[in-house]
């Protein structure tokens, strides 16, 4: 097992679990949820005033482009893996080799490794040389 990494990379993951999202913090869904549930249990005498519902809507935008820029840098840093060498530990099995190219399933970054191009999730990767 791998004790020490050193790289001058910094390797993200970027598939959320449901058990992420649920005990890290509130994803667009959540949010998206819960300003509607806002919305139909408001008091129709003190409607929500229309500054803050801007700035909820404000929110929300910003949650979505914030997590469409980690996904593309995520998709950026690993292309630049490509070509060097790794070491990754997927499904319980270790694998090496140099990374030939990249794919993306369902938001999921993974890496081809060695000749027969194995699929690794970037998560996985444990030591880039």
């Amino acid at each position: 097992m791998v004790e020490q990494i050193y790289t001058p990379y910094q390797v993200m993951n970027t598939s959320v679990s449901k058990r992420d999202s649920v005990t890290k913090n509130l994803g667009k869904d959540e949010f998206l949820k819960l300003l509607i549930t806002e919305l139909k249990n408001q008091n129709p005498l003190e409607p929500l005033d229309s500054k803050e519902y801007i700035a909820q809507l404000a929110t929300f935008t910003q949650v979505e482009q914030i997590q469409e820029m980690r996904r593309e840098l995520s998709f950026l840093s690993s292309i630049s893996l490509i070509g060097n060498k790794v070491k990754a530990v997927y499904e319980e099995k270790e694998y090496s080799g140099e990374v030939r190219g990249i794919v993306v399933d369902n938001n999921e970054i993974g890496l081809l490794i060695g000749d027969e191009e194995v699929k690794v999730p970037l998560s996985g990767v444990k030591v880039i040389k």
